[in-house]
């Protein structure tokens, strides 16, 4: 196998293997990076991808004067898992299990956005009781978000009272998610069609009670936080974007609603019945991350009202689409011991039906076909616009999944925010986009 290289580019080079032509790229520019062709005096920082305030594995390349930030590089690819490529080799149920792993802090909306695409390419809907739990889990999970957004906010400006409460009160709503779905992340709970099973029993009284104690933790944060000099101090003025350089870049989210404008999918394109929820969309105008601070946290408000709204509204009635060749798995229901499946089940496609048992099978190991045809399909996670196009061929198995995800659009942010300013505000410009790097790299 030979390698050539692209003259125009020395950097990019190409193969051919038994499976089609294979490019790389090697990234060779540092060396004009960090060359200084006026040969003045400057300090070439590394900040990450071990950092503890560069949420996981970023890597920020500082140009430094003093303590001021002349130039911002990010670089990304440390948490690369290559998801959307290992949708294309698995069912669309499957993809679910892949999806929920991107944005690591917001799984249930990856599920959500890649199932609403799935389902407008089949041309179905969740029935009415999975849409309402749909909403229910995701404003949940808003605010488990949110919560790890304040908590790393504290930990890295110094409040590790903030960070510790943030953790503390976080862990109250992944009780919750787990009691529905059974884990704390990662919960490929909604499927193409509905959910994977409907609320367990007791899991109505346990989000009540959650309702009853957790407006008083929010404004606990408001005592310890909100009203604190040095808090404000460190926030006000920092990382400043306006509103002009946000629509440039593509952001979204509460880094775009802190310049006052209140653009939220689940008001200019509802999905899941969103139309139908009393709610606001909360806006700043300071432009910076004290505005970004308020924000989240006024979200986490709106996100207990739209719970308290979905819980209300649950009627009985079926949590998959009945079309027999999507729901999955095939009618299935726990065992007494609340793990496999029921004695029932396993009699009928073992003992009584064969059709049974061959649709069961193709069904969990084939999957369903789902028309060709393309969509995009965008909705609003904690941390901006996040969209899914999805490519059918007409097979039981995605041609292609694509995310866009809010936090590697918004993270371009963050040269406009800290170019000119000091380093120490650097860390908080980072704080407030509040970047999830399992979504950045996918």
């Amino acid at each position: 196998m030979s390698t050539t290289y692209n003259e125009a580019d020395p950097y990019a080079g190409s193969r051919e293997t038994t499976e089609g032509r294979v490019y790389t790229v090697t990234g060779g520019d540092w060396d004009l990076t960090f060359a200084d062709p006026h040969g003045e005096e400057r300090l070439v920082v590394n900040m990450g991808p071990q950092h503890p305030s560069t949420h996981g594995v970023l890597r920020l390349v500082l140009d430094l004067e003093g303590e001021t930030v002349t130039k911002a590089r990010v670089v990304i690819g440390y948490l690369h898992t290559g998801i959307e490529k290992n949708t294309e080799y698995r069912t669309w149920t499957q993809g679910t299990t892949f999806v929920t792993r991107m944005d690591y802090l917001s799984p249930l909306f990856n599920e959500a956005g890649y199932c609403l695409a799935v389902e407008k390419l089949l041309g179905v809907e969740a029935p009415p009781r999975a849409q309402t739990i749909r909403v229910l889990v995701m404003e949940l999970n808003r605010i488990a978000s949110h919560l790890v957004a304040l908590a790393t906010f504290g930990m890295e400006m110094g409040a590790l009272t903030g960070m510790t409460n943030g953790f503390r009160e976080r862990e109250m709503v992944l009780d919750l998610l787990e009691e529905i779905t059974g884990l704390r992340m990662n919960h490929a709970y909604i499927r193409p069609g509905g959910l994977a099973q409907d609320l367990p029993e007791g899991a109505v009284e346990s989000i009540r009670e959650f309702l009853k104690v957790f407006p008083a933790r929010v404004a606990d944060f408001h005592r310890l936080l909100t009203g604190q000099p040095i808090w404000q101090n460190r926030l006000k003025d920092a990382g400043y974007l306006d509103l002009t350089g946000c629509v440039a870049l593509g952001v979204t989210g509460p880094v775009l609603r802190a310049t006052g404008l209140a653009w939220d999918a689940r008001k200019i394109e509802p999905y899941l019945g969103y139309e139908t929820y009393d709610f606001e969309v909360p806006t700043a105008d300071t432009c910076d991350a004290w505005g970004r601070y308020l924000v989240r946290m006024a979200e986490v408000n709106e996100s207990l009202r739209l719970v308290a709204q979905a819980l209300d509204r649950l009627e009985p009635g079926p949590v998959m689409v009945e079309d027999k060749k999507i729901a999955w798995p095939a009618q299935l229901s726990l065992g007494a011991d609340g793990m496999g499946n029921s004695l029932d089940h396993v009699r009928h496609i073992m003992g009584q039906s064969m059709e049974a048992l061959i649709h069961h099978f193709k069904l969990v190991t084939e999957g369903f076909r789902v028309p060709a045809g393309q969509v995009y399909v965008p909705i609003e996670s904690p941390r901006g616009e996040l969209g899914y196009h999805v490519v059918s061929d007409g097979s039981t198995r995605p041609w292609r999944v694509h995310v866009r995800d809010p936090s590697f659009v918004n993270l371009q942010a963050t040269a406009a925010m800290s170019e000119g300013g000091m380093i120490a505000d650097v860390i908080a410009a980072i704080a407030s986009i509040d970047p999830v790097m399992g979504g950045v790299d996918r």
